[in-house]
């Protein structure tokens, strides 16, 4: 099952200014992998997944209209 990275962070119970010094970024970088305005690393989407016990393979990295509407295709 697909996760956005808000939902995998707020299944965790992170707030986005704690999940962002964990994996040592500013709060608004994490903000804007969110929202799909900047992209991400590797190393960057491998500290996220460890973080919020999710694979990699298992996180959506795109815009959250997409996901929705793949979401809904598949439903």
């Amino acid at each position: 099952m697909k996760l956005t990275l808000t939902a995998a962070r707020v299944n965790n119970g992170y707030t986005m200014k704690e999940a962002a010094a964990v994996i040592g970024v500013h709060w608004q970088t994490l903000s804007a992998w969110e929202r799909d305005s900047s992209r991400l690393t590797f190393k960057e989407a491998d500290k996220l997944s460890k973080l919020y016990h999710v694979d990699k393979d298992d996180l959506f990295f795109g815009p959250k209209n997409e996901f929705i509407r793949k979401a809904r295709q598949a439903g």
